[in-house]
């Protein structure tokens, strides 16, 4: 016989009240400590401040991807990437809101209106905290009271104390190294009811941010203090007949698939208009939804729902899968988001409810008004003030007004992913990035909009919505054609001292001699200096050793001749010189803060116009940079890799500060490049264009200098693989020739499209095996393009230019513009991998890593750590698909 549960104690009266009272004697302790805190933090200039939040945020974000792992490991529930991706929200895109505004004394004077506004901070704020997004939320609660110069003690939830803490004290630790108070971040360190009613009972509590269930939030509403907190969501998404139906299927499942729908602000309902009803539901099963039997309602509804209509504490952030399996309902393998539809009479039902999971409710509507109706209804019922949403086909509709005046939402999102688009930043710039979503008086919340600084202030603040502009960033010159070296004669480019950057080989051959001819001629004499023994893969410290020479020359210009490892260490040491004119003079001796500054730069953005650590400007030199061999690109680009000295790993650097100011493009200087060498940046070229015209940030400006690098690769590299120097042929020569040129366009392309996973991969498989780059590439090459080049059920990166999933057909065209044999966009991207493989063949190159002396039980004694890695790495964001760290040691056992 099973033993019974013992039975929970019955407390008495007298004993409750013990317990309450030992709550409140430990909850005011930490409290007294955080009014001592807030009192020295108030008296901090806003540098002061400034110093500290940017600290604070570095830190979270490093430590992102690790809170994510701990979160779901603590709390199993929800997605590792998805979580990775909220906290680098919770601490990239915050900072970058908040981290020019003024919060310290007079904040914002107007003199024609004769407007003075004055901040000062509240006090000390309690934070409530939930198990749904525990470390983001944490650290975004954190830098909101940093930034405001209030002090906050936090109540963690049981189920993600661990992670709290974590994410709690790695921001609470770079606070006060950066000069912030001790105790100006604590936490209760026993969860309990009691400590937490406790807390936010306080008299001395200035304000409460609260988040998490309806019981803790009203709690906080009824506590006495002034609370802050949000309510229950239940966004429901209006399909109209006009809608993009494509993108408004991609993003919803996007949206219901993000952290297995947990964010509040996912659509739990779609409401679609009768003409649209069947082809948008046969888009949506097309793409991995599952439309459940009727009769399997009943089990899945009351699994996830309890009898008050709210989830069952098990179910938030699990997969549809798991929740089929508990409930003994049957899901597809290639199913992911469970649909009912529902009759609109019964909304009040329990599958008409918040879900937290990948759940959603499906209604047809008659015409717009009847949705304006079925949307009420379900906000109405649950999920006031929350947020609604519509999928329309003009975003100048005046439907769009009419929709949002009739609909009680504080925040009504026009087509975009309601679970990224609610807090802000990402897909609009309407709302400001935020955590805690307010949902006003229709939720019985203080708030109607995200919270943010101004609402720690008790200061009103109007954002205004801003453009974000692309780009097209590049060398100010690019001289091309045979002996176009010869305009370093040009008197136009003001060189007095030049220090040149070359290989061994540049020098034993006589490259370096052709650089001193061409400045010999300029009727100013030009100063030199060289450091001519650039090595392979160039190291931090080698460039560091560059540098030191460099400021003993003192140059103006900085000339780079060589293949990729010399431009990379020209661009990486001229950066450290220039740098390290605003140091302390024994910056370059040491290696310890140099790895410290690299370590910092090669941080992983989203947005290379967001990164928390900027580039210092050069001011004193500028950089030229001839190529000599056909594969970087580097001459145009603003990307660098250096090489851990201790570890070997590849680091990519990005920013435009690395783009050299003068390219030039001479294909004398590959005449005599070796075969092997030809190949394998041959392939890297490729790999270049094949990249940036996919990415999720390729544009009409990119594709056309990608797709013409890549039919010169095709058209060329097998003819120059086979030039033989000894025995010139024009056709050898002009193969050369036109390779190099498809580098440069190659680099052009993806220095401002930006690259994948292809190369995310050769980084760490080249650092970790000791690998030529190239080779790398090829070996990553073809599982890449058939992981990328697939369609139905992918999860596409995140970036709000790319609407709906596109690889698979920007494979195809390449194909069809190589004039490749193909009845679909699928067998089109085969087509091209075929004739990649051609290719390798004709260049004999083995893409295999055990091909390449890689033994199983090295790959195997790596794999583990090659994983976070390449997801880590800074091409990994632009990939058009998203990949699982699954997926990404998937991939790795494809290339062996």
């Amino acid at each position: 016989m099973s033993k019974e549960k013992p039975k929970k104690k019955v407390l008495t009266p007298e004993e409750k009240e013990a317990k309450m009272q030992a709550a409140r004697e430990y909850t005011g302790k930490l409290i007294d400590k955080a009014v001592k805190a807030e009192a020295a933090y108030a008296s901090y200039t806003q540098e002061q401040v400034d110093k500290i939040v940017a600290a604070a945020a570095l830190a979270g974000s490093e430590a992102s991807l690790m809170l994510a792992h701990e979160a779901v490991a603590e709390t199993n529930r929800g997605i590792v990437e998805d979580k990775d991706t909220k906290n680098r929200f919770a601490t990239e895109n915050i900072y970058n809101l908040i981290k020019d505004e003024k919060t310290v004394g007079v904040i914002s004077e107007d003199k024609i209106k004769g407007q003075v506004k004055i901040a000062a901070p509240l006090g000390v704020l309690a934070g409530i905290v939930p198990t749904t997004n525990p470390t983001s939320t944490t650290m975004f609660k954190a830098l909101m009271a940093l930034k405001t110069r209030n002090a906050i003690v936090f109540a963690f939830h049981p189920q993600a104390q661990k992670c709290s803490v974590h994410a709690a004290q790695i921001i609470s630790d770079a606070a006060v190294a950066a000069g912030a108070p001790k105790d100006i971040i604590q936490w209760v360190e026993t969860p309990s009811l009691e400590n937490t009613t406790a807390l936010i009972q306080n008299p001395q509590i200035a304000s409460i941010l609260a988040t998490g269930g309806p019981g803790m939030v009203n709690a906080a509403l009824r506590s006495g203090n002034p609370s802050m907190g949000v309510g229950a969501g239940n966004g429901a998404v209006f399909v109209d007949h006009t809608a993009h139906l494509d993108r408004a299927v991609e993003d919803l499942l996007l949206s219901k698939r993000f952290d297995n729908g947990m964010i509040c602000a996912t659509e739990n309902s779609a409401v679609v208009e009768a003409p649209v009803y069947d082809a948008w539901l046969q888009k949506m099963q097309a793409k991995g939804a599952y439309l459940v039997p009727k009769e399997d309602y009943a089990k899945l509804e009351n699994f996830v729902f309890n009898d008050n209509h709210g989830v069952n504490g098990p179910v938030a952030g699990k997969s549809a899968r798991w929740i089929a399996e508990q409930a003994g309902v049957y899901l597809p393998e290639d199913k992911d988001v469970m649909l009912f539809e529902l009759d609109p009479k019964n909304i009040g039902e329990k599958l008409s409810s918040e879900k937290l999971s990948p759940l959603l409710s499906v209604y047809k509507a008659k015409d717009r008004n009847d949705a304006i109706k079925i949307v009420g209804a379900l906000l109405d019922y649950q999920g006031a003030g929350h947020n609604a949403a519509i999928q329309i086909g003009s975003q100048a509709d005046p439907f769009i007004e009419e929709f949002g005046d009739k609909t009680k939402s504080a925040r009504i999102l026009v087509n975009q992913p309601d679970s990224i688009g609610g807090i802000g930043d990402i897909y609009t710039d309407a709302l400001r990035p935020s955590l805690t979503l307010g949902t006003g008086s229709w939720g019985k919340n203080s708030l109607s909009h995200n919270l943010s600084t101004g609402d720690l202030l008790n200061i009103k603040t109007v954002a205004k919505r801003r453009n974000r502009p692309q780009w097209v960033r590049l060398p100010e010159k690019i001289y091309y054609e045979n002996n176009a070296i010869s305009y370093l004669q040009d008197e136009t480019e003001d060189i007095k001292r030049a220090f040149i950057v070359a290989d061994p080989g540049m020098v034993q051959f006589g490259f370096v001699d052709k650089i001193y001819d061409q400045l010999a001629i300029r009727h100013t004499p030009v100063k030199t200096s060289l450091y001519g023994t650039v090595r392979p893969d160039p190291t931090l410290g080698q460039t560091i050793e560059i540098a030191r020479q460099m400021a003993e020359f003192k140059p103006d210009t900085v000339i780079a001749i060589g293949g990729g490892s010399a431009l990379d260490a020209a661009k990486i040491a001229r950066y450290i010189y220039e740098y390290s004119l605003d140091q302390a003079p024994d910056f370059l001796d040491s290696y310890e803060k140099v790895s410290e500054l690299f370590t910092l730069l090669q941080q992983k953005f989203v947005d290379i116009r967001k990164r928390i650590v900027k580039f210092h400007h050069a001011t004193e030199t500028k950089l030229f940079a001839i190529p000599t061999t056909s594969g970087t690109g580097s001459e145009v680009t603003p990307f660098a890799v250096i090489t851990d000295d201790k570890t070997h790993v590849k680091y990519p650097l990005a920013d435009y500060e690395l783009t050299p100011q003068v390219a030039i493009v001479d294909p004398e200087f590959v005449m005599t490049v070796p075969k092997r060498t030809v190949a394998l940046s041959g392939i890297d070229t490729l790999s270049h264009a094949l990249e940036a015209y996919v990415s999720v940030m390729a544009s009409d400006f990119t594709r056309p200098w990608a797709l013409e690098a890549i039919k010169l690769v095709f058209e060329n590299l097998v003819e120059s693989y086979n030039y033989d120097p000894k025995n010139p042929t024009l056709a050898g020569e002009k193969a050369r020739e036109n390779m190099h040129y498809a580098a440069t366009l190659g680099g052009m392309a993806f220095a401002n499209a930006f690259l994948g996973i292809n190369h995310s991969l050769a980084h760490k498989t080249g650092g970790e095996f000791g690998l030529p780059h190239g080779l790398c590439i090829a070996i990553a090459m073809q599982p890449v393009i058939r992981f990328n080049g697939t369609s139905g059920k992918v999860k596409r990166s995140v970036y709000p230019r790319y609407e709906v999933y596109r690889a698979q057909k920007d494979y195809a065209d390449i194909a069809r513009a190589l004039g490749l044999p193909g009845n679909d966009d699928a067998q089109l991207v085969e087509a091209l991998c075929a004739k990649i493989s051609e290719l390798f063949k004709a260049l004999e190159v083995e893409p295999k890593l055990s091909a390449n002396g890689v033994t199983k039980e090295q790959f195997e004694g790596a794999l583990d750590d090659m994983v976070d890695l390449v997801y880590n790495d800074q091409c990994t964001p632009a990939n058009p698909r998203q990949p699982f760290l699954e997926e990404i040691r998937e991939l790795l056992w494809e290339q062996f």
